[in-house]
């Protein structure tokens, strides 16, 4: 009688909304601030004009403790912070209501998935790869109105949602982590670091191979499993429950016809002209959420909708991403507590502390693990360089470590955690607007976590043993 109550105990327990898991971490961030020592670096302004911390120059000051009764405060000042993110998210979704209410999406995923349906081993590999290619020079939160699409592709392949996030999120994942041509992580941590902007590109291109290897084995793997054994998605009842177009057959997506064609033109100039624009005219998410705007207007004429209903089916689009972009801002409150108490620099002082008495041998990786400790308070990929380069740089010539085997770790550190943290806004907002809740994501996230642990200590050791340069 006592194991039947244990067992029911058991199986009541439900994990939080995203909403309360991201709140306790605020909440915990805030009484850190009364624990963890106050302190600062000096910041300077290189000959590049960066600002950056002088790493002799930490100091003890006095103690500023984030009171409790902040939070709400702070949490507001992350939605200031976040507010390009969560317009463009709002006006994504709004386009994309627009074009899948004309039932274009849904025809031509029809016909995708029947070419494709026996050939997961192609299909999850070419998406990844094109994901990862973009996602060299951005970021993955371009991508967040794309996120429904995939997960509708991959549902009416017989998979799960989770399939449809992971082939944006881990594909992006790998692009970004690996740092080939970033400009906000590669090149500002190379320029900190006095290195040849875009040196050591042969040895990344090495590391995005393997990385897309290893992933999409999993991936693969694991998509199959899916669609031979549904019940063992961490999202099988979620997706059961949901009543979208992923639940349907392949021959209910409709056929394609001349109306449907050019909304389908709509969406794929639209993505072309807003990547173009961020590698080439430097566009930030303003320009990209007014893409979305104009996407929303042309598709809803291309299907010949009348003004009133492409107004409608967007303020419809737009409703849906309000949880998604309120987590987002939620998540930013996090950094914003404790530079409030002013203990960033003082977790990062210690850090160094540490690895400074690490074997020699294990310095590379212990810059890898070390950069993913940071990357939990500072989700920022150029603040975590201008704060951490100009400590570890000095450290890595006084242990014999390469300076670009020193960027590479931090690269690994800073990009690949960003996937399992529910800080990043990235992982949050595809999160969101696909409905997978973060603790379903992470039942799947974290053995392949492990696998990029492992496969970036080994390509770490790597460097470090060849020295990898120059410098």
């Amino acid at each position: 009688m006592m194991i039947k109550t244990i067992n029911e105990k058991k199986k009541s327990f439900k994990m939080p909304h995203t909403f309360v898991i991201i709140l306790f971490i605020v909440v915990f961030a805030t009484i850190l601030t009364w624990f963890v020592p106050a302190g600062e670096f000096q910041r300077v302004k290189n000959d590049l004009g960066i600002s950056v911390v002088n790493p002799d120059s930490f100091t003890y000051t006095e103690n500023s403790p984030v009171s409790i009764l902040s939070i709400p405060k702070q949490v507001i000042a992350g939605f200031v912070k976040s507010v390009d993110l969560f317009f463009l998210i709002l006006l994504s979704g709004g386009a994309f209501n627009v074009i899948v209410s004309s039932g274009a999406l849904q025809a031509a995923i029809g016909k995708v998935a029947k070419k494709y349906a026996t050939k997961e081993s192609i299909f999850i590999p070419l998406l990844t790869l094109l994901f990862g290619l973009i996602c060299t020079t951005q970021g993955v939160n371009m991508f967040i109105g794309f996120a429904p699409i995939m997960v509708m592709i991959s549902r009416a392949m017989g998979f799960d949602s989770i399939v449809g996030a992971a082939i944006i999120l881990l594909g992006g994942a790998i692009g970004f982590s690996t740092g080939t041509l970033n400009p906000s992580t590669t090149i500002v941590a190379q320029k900190l670091a006095d290195l040849p902007l875009y040196s050591g590109i042969e040895f990344r291109v090495i590391c995005f191979i393997v990385y897309m290897i290893v992933t999409n084995i999993f991936l693969v793997r694991y998509a199959k499993s899916i669609r031979k054994n549904p019940e063992l998605s961490p999202m099988y009842d979620l997706d059961l429950q949901d009543k979208g177009s992923g639940d349907k057959g392949l021959e209910e997506f409709g056929t394609m016809d001349i109306r449907k064609w050019l909304v389908l033109l709509s969406l794929i100039v639209t993505l072309c002209i807003i990547v173009y624009g961020g590698i080439k005219l430097k566009w930030d998410l303003a320009e990209s959420s007014a893409a979305f705007i104009w996407l929303g207007i042309i598709a809803g004429i291309f299907a010949g909708y009348g003004p009133s209903k492409i107004a409608s089916c967007f303020v419809n689009g737009a409703k849906k991403m309000v949880s998604a972009a309120m987590i987002i801002g939620m998540a930013r409150a996090v950094p914003g507590v404790l530079t409030s108490g002013h203990i960033i620099d003082s977790v990062v002082h210690g850090l160094a502390n540490v690895l400074n008495i690490v074997p020699n041998f294990l310095q590379g990786i212990a810059m890898f693990i070390t950069n993913i400790i940071i990357n939990g308070f500072i989700t920022s990929g150029s603040g975590q360089a201008a704060a951490t380069m100009p400590i570890v740089i000095p450290l890595s010539d006084m242990v014999g470590l390469t300076r670009q085997t020193a960027v590479l770790a931090y690269n690994f550190g800073d990009g690949f955690s960003n996937y399992i943290l529910p800080t990043s806004t990235a992982l949050m907002g595809i999160l969101g607007v696909t409905n997978i809740p973060y603790d379903r994501w992470m039942k799947f996230m974290w053995k392949m976590f492990l696998i990029w642990i492992v496969t970036g200590c080994i390509l770490v050791f790597i460097a470090q043993v060849i020295h990898l340069g120059p410098l």
